[in-house]
């Protein structure tokens, strides 16, 4: 053809120089054949679709460009825009049409006919860069930030500059902008697959490879088999972040397994109607809920604080020391010069070597000063018991409260102490998180601060509790239990005591058990490898991370109302590239039209 043969009419175009549609159609045609293909820069056109959709730039201007004189002259129409984004080919309405598919999005997913301009590809490559910047400029700005408040506080060190591959802000951006591009193509090549093979044509094929057809016709391969793109999280260094993401994905997962589960009626069962009429699902019992998992995550948390202190969250437990004053104490004004008073952490870790001697007895100094009062693993402690008072005889007793000999009156006072200053910090807390509540707090005030009040009282209670607990735990089982009775073991039993203090804050506590139950099972993995429980498997996170990506998979593909967040299922859905679009909710308003049209 001649215009292929000839130049470009847009040796160098711009993307403000994009012809109008009036400029368009006043060029004269030398042959009525001839398309504007040619008239179009490849390379012009896929920065644009890589950058900007035609939809995306039709909002921007309508609200954007279109509100300033001086843009709206400068820019492009939006007309000009999608056809050029599509060869000139374009028809208005065909964004209609490409939104016509309905069930969670499988027709745009696979794919079946041609797209024009927007197509699968480029939307995936689009999301993908946008991931990749996004995430690295919040890396930046996070790093940043982090570096001048230590700079406040004299603790900044100066650091090594490291090559730019070797950035862990980039390498995080480039894991998450991979793992979604791979899931978009994994899930589309794997729909495409399946429609492939359960063809007519493909019979034969199904008939040789009984068991690999049925594998990859099943109608959760798709979703499964896209999970292997969680692969690219090793792409991120093994640090304590890949660890975290990879534990709440999984904890997410299996709650949406739960979920459906629960739904279908494998958990509790069936029972039969009154009058024996059909099949009725059981109910949840009403005592059973995410708050028995705060006992174990408790127990466990206490005793791996006290015994594989670099198994144990350190933030986490520095919040429960900054909160227990009343059992810990700082050194007081009049200490000499030449002694040392012991930190939290050397306190606890007394209380460990306390446990391993099988809790000895206290002797007094004040009563016996010619004698040795303490072991000789304990010296440590020579500050806090030489003031202690003279009617305690424990040694755990003359630690914690050492001018007090009363556990209860303690107890007490650490209650009196502590939870107007949980109060306040919670009030503070929930009263910032409510600000974007602003339009209910003018229309119904009141219920709001109800709300408010009762759910800080409530988690104040729950927070207070479970503190004072753990500690008392252990001057009550030094009181009750013999010495050689669970030495160690009574910390796990304390922990669980002050873990029930969940059954308070059970109706609207259940973010707060799912943090303290990931941040166990991550403690718990890590004693476990350091005690030699079990090995530590090279890169397993990653794989963790690739099963929580195809159970979430195979649940939204089983029924998607098993995930009970309609976010949630946007992102899902987005993920898979079919649009930020709740299909579950959409399939529910579909099934009850039939419904009400009957009636």
């Amino acid at each position: 053809m001649e215009s292929e043969a000839g130049p470009s009419r847009f040796p160098s175009l711009t993307p403000l120089d994009i012809p109008t549609q009036s400029e368009v159609a006043s060029r004269p045609r030398a042959n009525s054949k001839s398309k504007s293909k040619s008239n179009v820069d490849p390379v012009l056109r896929n920065a644009l679709r890589y950058t900007i959709s035609a939809r995306e730039y039709e909002t921007l201007h309508k609200y954007v460009l279109s509100r300033s004189r001086v843009l709206k002259k400068r820019m492009p129409s939006v007309n000009s825009v999608e056809k050029y984004m599509e060869g000139g080919n374009a028809r208005r309405g065909s964004f209609a049409d490409r939104d016509a598919g309905r069930g969670k999005g499988k027709e745009k997913a696979t794919g079946g006919g041609p797209s024009r301009g927007d197509t699968y590809n480029a939307r995936a490559i689009r999301d993908s860069l946008r991931v990749f910047i996004a995430t690295g400029v919040g890396m930046k700005a996070y790093e940043t930030v982090l570096a001048r408040l230590k700079a406040q506080k004299g603790a900044a060190l100066p650091q090594k500059k490291q090559p730019l591959y070797k950035s862990a802000g980039l390498r995080l951006s480039l894991s998450l902008s991979t793992i979604l591009l791979l899931y978009r193509l994994l899930f589309r090549f794997l729909n495409r697959l399946r429609i492939r093979l359960l063809d007519p044509a493909a019979a034969p094929f199904r008939s040789r490879n009984p068991r690999t057809s049925q594998t990859l016709t099943s109608p959760y391969a798709p979703a499964v088999g896209a999970g292997l793109a969680g692969l690219a999280l090793g792409i991120y260094p093994s640090q304590q972040l890949r660890v975290t993401v990879a534990i709440a994905a999984i904890f997410r997962a299996l709650e949406f397994g739960w979920n459906l589960c629960e739904d279908e009626g494998l958990i509790w069962g069936w029972k039969s109607r009154a009058g024996g009429k059909g099949m009725v699902k059981r109910e949840r019992p009403w005592w059973w809920g995410s708050w028995m998992l705060q006992p174990f995550a408790f127990g466990q948390l206490l005793h791996a604080t006290l015994f594989d202190r670099d198994c144990s969250p350190v933030s986490f437990v520095d919040f429960i020391w900054k909160s227990s004053t009343a059992y810990i104490h700082s050194a007081p004004k009049n200490l000499p010069s030449g002694m040392t008073w012991p930190s939290p952490w050397e306190i606890a870790d007394s209380l460990a070597q306390m446990a391993k001697l099988n809790w000895p007895p206290f002797v007094s100094p004040t009563m016996f000063p010619d004698q040795p009062t303490l072991p000789s693993t304990l010296t440590a402690l020579a500050p806090v018991t030489a003031q202690a008072h003279p009617l305690i005889t424990s040694l755990s007793c003359a630690t914690l409260h050492p001018s007090d000999p009363s556990c209860l009156r303690t107890y007490l006072t650490f209650w009196v102490r502590s939870f107007p200053r949980m109060g306040r910090f919670f009030l503070l807390f929930y009263s910032v998180l409510m600000l974007p509540r602003y339009k209910l707090l003018y229309n119904s005030p009141l219920y709001l601060l109800n709300s408010l009040i009762s759910r800080v009282l409530s988690l104040s209670t729950f927070a207070t509790g479970a503190i004072s607990t753990a500690w008392a735990s252990i001057c009550f089982f030094q009181t009750w239990f013999p010495r050689t009775f669970m030495p160690t073991q009574r910390f796990f039993l304390g922990g669980f005591l002050a873990g029930l203090w969940a059954w308070v804050e059970r109706k609207d506590g259940r973010s707060i058990f799912l943090y303290s139950a990931r941040t166990s099972v991550d403690s718990l993995w890590k004693v476990g490898v350091k005690r030699r429980w079990w090995r530590a498997m090279k890169g397993g996170d990653v794989w963790v991370f690739v099963l929580a990506l195809a159970i979430t998979g195979a649940v939204y593909e089983r029924d998607a109302r098993a995930i009970r967040e309609s976010r949630v299922r946007k992102c899902i859905s987005w993920v898979r590239g079919t649009e930020f679009r709740d299909w579950g909710l959409e399939e529910d308003e579909l099934e009850e039209e039939p419904e009400s049209q009957e009636e």
